[in-house]
């Protein structure tokens, strides 16, 4: 007996994949054509082969700023998931401070990027900001735009202010799965606060914590309109993360050839780091099953 397959359901998809199409395919297409060619204007371009990535991968500016990048993210993750593993587990579990908890811890995520790194350029500022003028006022030397530890330390600040919830909620809901009979398994025990956290919660928070490690590393590693806001990239080069190199090659340079490769293999690298969290997630929901 033949059986009658029904392909009508594939007319619902088929908005959906326009849409990717329009928005992510086609100018990844045009990115592609971008790094095989080379133009002079007037919409002249001639063939350039795997030059301009060859010039990329001899590129000092390239490996140095990957290598801030790398640095950035590192610190972000080193800091912001201990911190939200922390906040999370010292919050209320219930009741009308939980929930005033968690709408408090959810503010910094509703903020647009672009008026986060406008917060913190004129919070930091020595003349008119809080946070510069008092460093001042206690003897402390700090000037974001000259000194490059400042620099550093501002945007570091900022990021953390922001993303650290977004840890802390992932891992509080992770807290949450937990029933309470290992809890009072763990009492009969007489198990220690560490013995607890150990053996009991962090096990049971690994999933979600490896997605808010990815998701924070995705986003770190992407960054661009904060730390572009506070800092420009300054003093001299001293924060110029990816992000930002790419779009000063590509605008303010207007080398559109060697921007298109540096952009592909930009997202390679994210791409490939992602999937080694996606499978280490995995394994681990494997183990767990």
């Amino acid at each position: 007996m033949n059986k009658t397959v029904n392909q009508k359901a594939w007319f619902l998809v088929l908005p959906v994949l326009l849409l990717v199409a329009f928005s992510a395919v086609i100018p990844l297409m045009t990115v592609v054509n971008y790094s095989v060619q080379d133009t002079f204007g007037q919409n002249q371009f001639f063939w350039a082969g795997l030059e301009w990535f060859e010039e990329m991968l001899d590129s000092d500016r390239m490996w140095t700023a990957l290598g801030r990048q790398l640095m950035f993210s590192g610190i972000i993750l080193a800091i912001e998931v201990p911190l939200g593993i922390f906040v999370a587990l010292n919050m209320p579990k219930s009741g009308f401070w939980s929930s005033f908890c968690l709408v408090l811890m959810s503010l910094p995520l509703l903020i647009p990027w672009n008026v986060v790194g406008t917060i913190w350029q004129i919070f930091g500022r020595v003349d008119i900001g809080l946070l510069g003028h008092t460093l001042d006022a206690l003897g402390i030397s700090y000037n974001y735009t000259q000194d490059t530890i400042a620099a550093w330390a501002t945007i570091v600040v900022m990021d953390v202010w922001h993303w650290t919830s977004l840890v802390a909620l992932l891992a509080f809901a992770g807290l949450k799965s937990i029933p309470d009979a290992y809890y009072q398994a763990a009492k009969i025990d007489q198990a220690s606060r560490w013995a607890v956290f150990r053996f009991i919660e962090l096990p049971k928070m690994a999933g979600v914590l490896m997605i808010a490690i990815l998701l924070r590393f995705m986003d770190s590693f992407m960054i661009y309109t904060e730390p572009f806001v506070v800092t420009g990239g300054g003093p001299g080069n001293a924060t110029t993360l990816l992000s930002i190199d790419l779009v000063k090659m590509a605008l303010g340079q207007f080398d559109l050839g060697p921007a298109a490769a540096f952009s592909l293999m930009y997202f390679l690298v994210i791409l490939l780091i992602s999937w080694v969290f996606y499978t280490v997630m995995t394994t681990i929901d494997a183990k767990e099953g």
